[in-house]
């Protein structure tokens, strides 16, 4: 008993200052003293039991109760103090919430101050057993803890809301994702955040404003490679970030669509190579990934009608295709060796030669064995984009997928071998069968970057998501939720790595998403979480 009160009597809090400039100091148990307060309440829970309990039974009971008392409010102080620290910023220091939610904006005002009054006070006694035995603090941090957890549990309502609105904030950190609904009356301060929102691209270059009047985004600047380009029509970005954010995301895929009907028209005026440079204003007239599906739309109808030609019975037509095709590459070459070459038409020539390889490669094929027929699975085994009617499209075998017009940037493409072929075939199938696709192979073989080229070949977003075993079901349900919601391809890298439980849970969120995409709508409840697809 004596060696109780002497140690308990020198036990201290330990003081971290929240955050600069504050007043409120947050506090904990050094890890010996929390291990010495296990070890005394065995001791004591052991005394309990003793023959001898009657002589002692008071100061025993005192303990008991006492180191009792200290352990549940360390424990709950604990998880106050970090959902507090979680909320305060965003309660206290985002307008956009206090406006969202006005009454648990209140609420969380008056825990605030409970809060920080109780941290003040036990800071300043500074004795553990005195601070903790307070009359009435238990009850006082019980309640805080409730009211707590439900300004908690309002802020991911609202939060889950605005990702309903806009589902690539299913992408973004919550903390981003306030920083970005708090600042959405002043656009320019969201810039920061774009690149997370829009993969590829770097910022947007906004005009006008000022006087209480927003500016409007005019022109996007790449992420990948040197490339700008310039919205048409200009994007007002008027009301809430969400709804403003998912106009931009609108506009830009609408005007790659109008630069593609465009190119497509100008690609029989012009010379390969005239087209390809064609300039406005000293900025390529297309943006690189325009000129390469514009490329790709001509191969295929330059080759279906060299097998119109071999039906007619021209027999040479498929070989005088494959001599057009080697003098495109040499014209291609050539342009690269020039001197003065921008990086920027470097990388898109780059791009072009590596894809023309690839459809020269391809007819040799038709030639070596024969090939006569489009019919031939030779050549419906090919991803082939074809554009009608102002509808780009992209078919393989029986798959046959929109173009999705997703900026990708002016980037390197990967290089398609026979396996990248077959990888294609195989993903592409399982998609239009509505399944996933899980490519096996040892680590740096490219089954990520086979995936991502496949995305980019459709002009879809991909992200990709780095395993661990961190990662619960919850968060595995948010990316499902996100990717269903967008229409965007995720790549799990390492899934293995995921603990077995939530291995099991999700193969019955994936199976839902699937499900859906089949038409089968369901809602399915995962231990009180619902994902609704």
């Amino acid at each position: 008993m004596k060696n109780l009160k002497s140690v308990w009597d020198n036990v201290n809090f330990q003081v971290d200052v929240y955050k600069e400039g504050s007043d409120v100091q947050l506090l904990k148990l050094a890890e010996e003293d929390f291990e010495q307060l296990e070890s005394d309440q065995l001791q004591v829970q052991t005394m309990m039991g003793s023959r001898f309990l009657k002589t002692f039974e008071a100061e025993v009971m005192y303990w008991n109760n006492t180191l009792r008392v200290v352990s549940d409010v360390v424990a709950i102080l604990n998880i106050i103090q970090r959902t507090w620290s979680y909320l305060e910023p965003l309660f206290i220091g985002s307008a956009e919430v206090r406006r969202e939610l006005p009454d648990d904006a209140e609420r969380f005002r008056k825990i605030d101050q409970e809060t920080k009054q109780i941290l003040m006070q036990a800071a300043k006694v500074k004795n553990v057993c005195n601070a903790c035995t307070s009359e009435g603090l238990l009850g006082s941090l019980e309640n805080l803890q409730h009211g707590l957890s439900l300004c908690k549990k309002s802020l991911q309502n609202f939060l889950d809301g605005k990702r309903r609105q806009f589902p690539r904030f299913y992408f973004v950190s919550e903390a981003d994702l306030l920083d970005l609904l708090s600042n959405a009356n002043a656009p320019e301060k969201l810039l920061v955040h774009v690149p997370k929102i829009y993969l590829a691209t770097k910022t947007l270059e906004l005009t006008g404003g000022g006087g209480g009047r927003r500016p409007k985004a005019t022109k996007w600047v790449s992420n990948v490679g040197i490339e700008e380009i310039m919205f048409q029509p200009a994007v007002a970005l008027d009301g809430k970030a969400e709804v403003y954010l998912q106009t931009i995301l609108t506009s830009m895929q609408k005007t790659l669509e109008f630069k593609l009907g465009a190119s497509i028209e100008r690609y029989i005026s012009q010379t390969r190579i005239e087209w390809l440079m064609n300039t406005e204003n000293d900025e390529p007239t297309d943006p690189a990934q325009i000129s390469l599906i514009a490329s790709a739309v001509y191969y295929v109808r330059e080759v279906e009608e060299v097998f119109v030609s071999i039906k007619k019975g021209s027999k040479q037509a498929m070989g005088d295709y494959n001599g057009k095709q080697i003098k495109q590459l040499e014209d291609l070459i050539r342009l690269t060796q020039k001197s003065g070459l921008h990086k920027r038409d470097r990388k898109r020539i780059m791009c072009m030669i590596t894809l023309d390889a690839h459809s020269r490669d391809i007819v040799q094929r038709f030639l070596r064995e024969n090939v006569t027929e489009s019919s031939a699975f030779q050549w419906q085994a090919q991803l082939k984009a074809t554009y009608v009617n102002g509808n780009a499209e992209m078919s393989i075998a029986d798959a046959k997928f929109d173009y999705s017009y997703e900026y990708l940037g002016n980037g390197s493409r990967l290089v398609i071998t026979p396996l990248t072929d077959r990888i294609y075939v195989t993903a592409t199938q399982a998609l239009h069968l509505c399944m996933g696709c899980a490519p096996a192979g040892p680590a740096g073989t490219g089954k990520t970057e086979t995936t991502k080229d496949l995305a980019a070949n459709l002009g879809i977003v991909c992200y990709v998501v780095n395993c661990s075993p961190e990662m619960d079901y919850l968060s595995m349900g948010n990316i499902f939720k996100g990717l269903a919601a967008s229409g965007a391809w995720g790549c799990f890298d390492e899934f293995n790595r995921l603990k077995t439980a939530v291995l099991s849970v999700c193969t019955v969120q994936f199976k839902a998403v699937c499900d859906s995409i089949r038409g089968k709508k369901q809602t399915v409840s995962i231990e009180g979480d619902s994902i609704n697809v």
